[in-house]
């Protein structure tokens, strides 16, 4: 199986190559410097030269806060990417998988949102994404949009990272405690990914929107507790203490939603894949990223 994906070399990108090759999956994978998503005429040309079975759009623009002031940036990435991938998946009649995030909810919810649940996006990032999902949905009846939340790993940054960096020199953090989500490991997400396509290749005539998110809810600073216990013992850090602070104590160009967990239940019952806990996962990560320190450069 051919499968051509954009932003190979985010952390979801990455995880795919990795992960496809120990499968037999041929990955295709193009950066921003091959491939500008945003070129109508070179998305074209590279599905149609790939030849791929299947196209993943992994490839995104994630900078929340900076989003704000680059919102044309942000939607040519995220609007016009998808909607220039989904017309010429249509064009060589092949199925795409698009990455898309919890950010299209406001938070106002008391329960995990379903698929069914309206969206409105708080910010620009949200907002882009959001018109990217309805682009795909317009012009590509064979699409799955994966919407997932919170995603870490031990390649590119993320939180996981940034907490490891600064946990290493400073003795006290400040960290959200009043925004949930559900962290996702971008290895969890891959090995989904790749099992959606296996299962596209056998035939699956199931398409549309879908949530994948790791299977805990969790704060920022619950995340971050939970990285720092994983630690002892396998990383050097001088952190001692993580204080719980409100999102109004910590304000952002860009405004997040203060409650954005992902139900589930529709991609187990109709793909049988469920993300495992932050516990598992969190550890995998944090074993990988030890060995790699301890390697050193």
């Amino acid at each position: 199986m051919r499968i051509l994906v954009t932003g190979i070399n985010g952390q979801v990108g990455w995880e795919l190559r990795r992960q496809g090759g120990n499968l037999g999956v041929d990955i295709l994978g193009v950066d921003h410097a091959a491939l500008d998503i945003s070129d109508r005429q070179g998305v074209l040309a590279a599905v149609v030269s790939h030849r791929p079975n299947l196209v993943i759009n992994a490839a995104a623009y994630t900078a929340v806060d900076r989003a704000e002031e680059q919102e044309a940036k942000a939607y040519a990435v995220n609007c016009d990417g998808p909607a220039w991938l989904a017309a010429a998946c249509s064009q060589v009649k092949i199925p795409l998988m698009h990455i898309s995030t919890d950010y299209v909810f406001d938070g106002t919810a008391q329960q995990p949102y379903s698929e069914e649940d309206a969206v409105s996006p708080l910010g620009v990032y949200g907002r882009s994404k959001e018109a990217g999902e309805r682009e795909v949905r317009s012009r590509l009846d064979e699409h799955l949009i994966i919407r997932t939340s919170w995603v870490y790993g031990v390649h590119g940054q993320n939180f996981v990272k940034t907490m490891l960096r600064l946990g290493k020199n400073h003795h006290e953090l400040k960290v959200v405690a009043d925004q949930w989500g559900c962290p996702t490991a971008a290895a969890d997400l891959a090995a989904a990914l790749l099992k959606l396509a296996r299962q596209i290749k056998a035939g699956t005539k199931r398409w549309g929107t879908y949530h994948c998110c790791g299977a805990t809810a969790t704060t920022w600073h619950g995340f971050a507790e939970a990285i720092f216990a994983r630690c002892r013992g396998r990383i050097a850090l001088q952190v001692e203490k993580v204080n719980a602070i409100s999102t109004a104590e910590y304000p952002t160009p860009a405004k997040r939603p203060s409650y954005s967990v992902l139900a589930c239940q529709k991609l187990a019952q109709d793909f049988q894949i469920r993300l495992p806990e932050l516990s598992i996962s969190l550890t995998t990560v944090i074993n990988e990223l030890a060995l790699l320190e301890q390697s050193g450069p």
